[in-house]
């Protein structure tokens, strides 16, 4: 954009009144895109601010790596924005059947080729608003760094209107538990520690799934397995309630997070699409009642989808997951690994 301004300049292409609009909007453009850049470099400090306000001495439970990554606030790979790059060691098994809905029931695999022992489990819900999205388009950055990290990854389909309803999208992820910890040991996976995570309507069902353990309406014909989680990850959630057809609570508001485990939320300021008044009200809901921690990031300037693809705000993000994750891990292992 930059060359081809100044060589419209040099040979006086720009001296009239359509150069000169064009050369302001472009001026714009580039104005816009160094605000956009300044707002993505504040993610790192809030991310760290977030962590350090609500989980007590993460730095001695995470890699040096790690919080250098969320130290540096810039990350080359920020800058493959669409153009994904594929993490070397990961292993993507696809279309694997999780129940009887065809392909809104399939899920795929994400796991290190070397197959760690005791892998922990990340599952992924897609957004698209209950009416669309796939299990293979979100969240991709965040899936290959997790799986690269020995993380047994899972991204599912579930059942979307309006051909199915609430709780449907629910009971689909329970079955998508049900069978990590049915399958979980064929990738050496470790089926008593599964964090779900979930973008905009995937967020909306991750929170229901946290706070709704092992509760029979929502497991028809599996109510006897254990499908608990052991924290929870909403980015940019819906957290209203749903048209349901049985009467069932359909909102994290609804349900009882008195023993609610941790969260992480993380939601954009400039949200458009789901209000981040929205997301703070859940923190607070969360927050007055569980005694477990809820970080909660509201990433300056972000809209919804903040994280597609790569860019610096979503590694800021990313890195803040990581170090979440590595916290929750470490409540059952309390051992320093710094000294690894």
């Amino acid at each position: 954009m930059t060359a081809s301004t100044w060589l419209a300049f040099i040979e006086r292409d720009i001296y009239s009144t359509l150069g000169w609009v064009s050369f302001a909007i472009i001026l714009l453009s580039m104005m816009g895109v160094v605000v956009i850049i300044a707002r993505g470099l504040r993610a790192s400090s809030v991310v760290m601010h977030a962590l350090d306000v609500n989980l007590d001495r993460w730095r001695t439970v995470t890699t040096p790596e790690i919080e250098r990554r969320l130290r540096k606030k810039f990350m080359a790979r920020a800058l493959l924005g669409p153009f994904f790059v594929r993490s070397y060691g990961v292993r993507r098994k696809a279309n694997i059947s999780y129940g009887d809905a065809g392909k809104r029931n399939l899920l795929d695999v994400y796991h290190h080729h070397s197959y760690p022992p005791g892998a922990p489990i990340l599952i992924h819900l897609h957004g698209g608003g209950f009416v669309s999205g796939k299990k293979n388009r979100q969240s991709l950055p965040l899936l290959y760094r997790f799986a690269s990290r020995g993380w047994v990854c899972i991204s599912a389909n579930y059942r979307l209107r309006p051909t199915a309803q609430f709780p449907d999208h629910l009971i689909d992820l329970k079955k998508v538990i049900a069978w990590v910890r049915k399958n979980g040991h064929e990738y050496n996976a470790n089926p008593s520690c599964i964090l779900v995570a979930g973008n905009s309507a995937g967020g909306h069902l991750a929170a229901m799934a946290t706070l709704t353990p092992n509760d029979p309406a929502f497991q028809p014909g599996f109510e006897s397995v254990d499908t608990s989680v052991t924290a929870a990850i909403s980015l940019y959630g819906y957290y209203g309630a749903l048209n349901t057809r049985e009467g069932l609570p359909s909102s994290p508001f609804a349900c009882n997070v008195k023993e609610a485990p941790p969260f992480l939320i993380a939601h954009g300021d400039r949200d458009t699409i789901v209000s981040v008044e929205h997301a703070r009200s859940f923190v607070q809901h969360v927050r007055t009642s569980s005694s477990h921690p809820v970080v909660y990031v509201e990433l300056p300037g972000a809209e919804h989808n903040f994280d597609l693809f790569h860019s610096i705000r979503n590694e800021a993000v990313i890195g803040g997951i990581e170090v979440f994750s590595d916290w929750v891990l470490a409540q059952g292992n309390h051992h320093d690994r710094r000294a690894e």
